[in-house]
């Protein structure tokens, strides 16, 4: 650890002293990514409608109300570039505003928002006949066509018309995976704006403030320092923590209580996902206990990564579900776990005694990801939450997740 160089979180603007993220160099990393899986494929062709794709492919983003309405694809062709269907006016605003993608390119598009215009109306059936036709001027027509994600009208619709679908989700995942020295900046800076939240939360984390209040002061605090999405906040407290609800209420925090907060939100699209557990005012020996359980096998888990290893072993690291109260690794999973982090909140390695002890894979330097473990305490509601955001290197890792979490926090100790 001590031979790692320290990694940037610059800021959130470029300067002309400093080599800080480089959008140009990133835009480049990504598209050849992308384009050597596709290469490695069978496909002639990704079409892609999970938006993390499309932007990891053609450099553009929309989020907000349009996340999830499957309007938006791109399609990826072995010689040529990428091109976009978008909504509405964002095509304009491409061709002006993002030139690495041709004029031409950038098409509009419609589908019917996840079926809010009926596939009887003809948008889908169109839309697939000007891809094939790409398709054929490309010479691809006749190989498989990968794609991510679908909707299954749209998908019946490409078999209706003569084209063989397969999973491109998997071959997306996998270019996505080793992260550039671009995206690891964009990731520590992510971390460091949670870095700061933790700290406003801390001040204010006293008897009488309410879950939904932390939640509404982390969401104001990322905005302004620069998140350009928070997807969510969980602040789970009390009575709460035992078994863990994954969401937040609005409980009023009390005296004594235990409370762990996890923060998700993207800088430039990188993401964080990054839990800390606090005690409010006092600690009792059961919270401690629960905590330095959750502590050693974070520490555990975080010194058995290094590149070369297979998720199998971090996994064997961690407590059996048995072990913790639950029936089976199915019904504890999440708990003590592992997700890679990129423009995506769960990507390559997914680490869990569910999946890797018979299907593990290979730790590779410039893999980006989080570590989860949980402990419930011994006073049957109380529990440790702890998550440590790591960088694989060649040597090593790094950790970006910066706010003290070896014991456990007493926020405004009596």
């Amino acid at each position: 650890m001590s031979n790692l160089l320290p990694l940037q979180a610059p800021g959130h603007s470029n300067v002309d002293y400093e080599m800080r993220v480089d959008m140009d160099r990133l835009r480049t990393y990504r598209l050849d990514r992308a384009k050597k899986s596709l290469e490695s494929s069978e496909c002639g062709a990704f079409l892609l409608f999970d938006f993390y794709n499309i932007r990891y492919t053609t450099q553009t983003w929309i989020g907000g109300a349009l996340g999830d309405k499957m309007t938006r694809y791109a399609l990826l062709t072995r010689d040529g570039d990428p091109m976009l269907w978008d909504f509405g006016s964002a095509v304009r605003h491409h061709q002006l505003y993002s030139p690495w993608l041709k004029p031409e390119n950038n098409r509009p598009g419609m589908l019917g928002m996840r079926g809010a215009v009926a596939p009887s109306a003809g948008l889908m059936e169109s839309a697939i006949r000007e891809i094939k036709a790409l398709l054929v001027e490309a010479g691809v027509a006749d190989s498989p066509i990968g794609v991510d994600i679908v909707e299954p009208p749209f998908l019946f619709e490409m078999q209706r018309q003569g084209l063989t679908v397969v999973d491109a989700q998997q071959l997306m995942l996998d270019a996505r995976e080793i992260k550039s020295v671009d995206e690891i900046m964009l990731l520590n800076q992510a971390a460091a704006m949670v870095d700061g939240v933790y700290q406003d939360i801390v001040d204010v984390l006293k008897p009488g403030i309410r879950e939904n209040e932390i939640v509404a002061l982390a969401n104001k605090r990322l905005y302004e320092l620069g998140s350009d999405q928070v997807e969510a906040v969980n602040a789970i407290s009390g009575d709460r923590c035992n078994p863990h609800p994954h969401n937040f209420t609005d409980r009023i925090i009390r005296p004594g209580d235990q409370a762990f907060f996890d923060i998700i939100h993207s800088f430039n699209g990188y993401r964080t996902c990054y839990y800390r557990t606090f005690a409010v005012g006092s600690a009792t020996t059961s919270q401690r206990d629960a905590y330095k359980k959750a502590r050693e096998w974070m520490d555990a888990a975080i010194a058995t990564v290094t590149a070369g290893v297979g998720t199998d072993d971090i996994a064997r690291v961690w407590p059996k579900a048995t072990d913790f109260g639950f029936a089976n690794e199915l019904a504890a999973f999440g708990l003590q776990f592992g997700h890679g982090l990129g423009l995506g909140l769960h990507e390559r390695p997914i680490i869990s005694r569910l999946n890797s002890l018979d299907n593990p894979i290979e730790i590779k330097a410039g893999m980006v990801f989080a570590l989860e473990t949980y402990c419930p305490a011994t006073d049957g509601f109380s529990a440790a939450r702890i998550e440590e955001e790591i960088v694989v290197a060649e040597n090593g890792v790094h950790v970006l997740t910066r706010f003290p979490a070896q014991e456990l926090f007493v926020a405004n100790e009596y």
